[in-house]
């Protein structure tokens, strides 16, 4: 591809869905010429992902095992002292990671919280480390503060169509996803949103899912497309596995809507084998979590990266520079 692709914020269904029924092949074929006008080829964005509060979430997110609703088994944990914190950031960093995110099982964060949850984020900006956090729905003025502490993406994924949402959740709407969307892209953070494929949606919920970001008015810098992870006790758990193809088809169709976001290959990276996971690079994914676990859920450890990346040829991505 010789010129880099236009960005578009007027995706019809129709459109969309004839791009997840292509050849897998041409697909495929497409999704990497867009990848390599817009990204470095060959590199790859390492994040990783630390538990701050777990369990007892009030939501009712049929896939989370932190559902006080879903009896997994988790032990609940109060929020970290942020010298903890700080620790495994510096961890995370050591091992090659350049962006921690750092989640709380909240449905939206109290006063209470706020203040450590800024300390953590001052304290992880000051390792040199992009910051990320996921903590539930956000009002503008809490979004506000968390960019005043020095945070870089805010999570908060749409999950899947606004159609089938209703199905998976039920404690919120989805209008209260886009609205702390809003107030994070007001905030001047940037925007980490994606879903997560295998939860018994259709091939038309996984297009609507990805014609809703593509049509934001700004696209989110970073998308992590997950694999669903079925947790015993969760109302998923025995979902029928989604066919791998098809996830890879996600990633490809993801990356040709949003030609300039980074796509994360995200949560499932553990059940998936290698091949499997090369599809998805060749299709677009620029971006993985990096690390032993993902919140409550296993992820491959870093070895296992380590060894894949240098078997596929990629490179980790150089870390953005910002004053410490």
């Amino acid at each position: 591809m010789s010129s880099s692709p236009a960005v578009r914020h007027d995706w019809s269904l129709a459109e969309v869905e004839a791009l997840f029924a292509r050849p897998f092949a041409d697909l495929l074929f497409e999704a990497q010429q867009v990848h390599r006008a817009c990204h470095e080829p060959n590199t790859v964005q390492m994040s990783t992902l630390l538990s701050v509060k777990t369990g007892a979430c009030p939501e009712d997110c049929a896939y989370c095992p932190q559902s006080v609703r879903h009896d997994t088994g988790l032990e609940r944990e109060q929020l970290l002292a942020v010298d903890t914190v700080r620790e495994r950031a510096a961890a995370a960093r050591n091992a090659g990671a350049t962006r921690f995110c750092m989640g709380a099982a909240w449905r939206s964060p109290k006063k209470r919280d706020m203040e450590t949850i800024v300390a953590m984020i001052r304290d992880v900006h000051a390792l040199g480390l992009e910051t990320c956090a996921t903590l539930g729905m956000l009002t503008p003025a809490q979004a506000r503060e968390l960019k005043d502490a020095g945070l870089d993406y805010y999570n908060h994924n749409l999950d899947t169509s606004e159609e089938f949402y209703s199905e998976i959740v039920t404690t919120r709407s989805y209008q209260d996803r886009l609205d702390t969307l809003e107030a994070v892209r007001e905030a001047g953070i940037s925007v980490c949103c994606g879903g997560i494929v295998g939860m018994g949606e259709s091939v038309r919920d996984r297009a609507r899912m990805l014609q809703t970001l593509a049509n934001l008015p700004r696209h989110p810098e970073s998308v992590p497309i997950n694999q669903l992870v079925q947790v015993p006790g969760t109302p998923l758990h025995g979902a029928p596995p989604v066919d791998p193809f098809d996830f890879v088809r996600t990633i490809a169709v993801a990356r040709i809507l949003m030609p300039r976001s980074q796509v994360r290959l995200s949560a499932g990276r553990e059940t998936m084998s290698d091949e499997l996971q090369a599809l998805c690079f060749l299709a677009g994914a620029n971006s993985i979590f990096y690390g032993e676990k993902l919140l409550t859920t296993g992820n491959p450890d870093v070895e296992r990266d380590r060894t894949l990346l240098e078997r596929l040829g990629l490179r980790a991505q150089a870390p953005a520079t910002h004053a410490a």
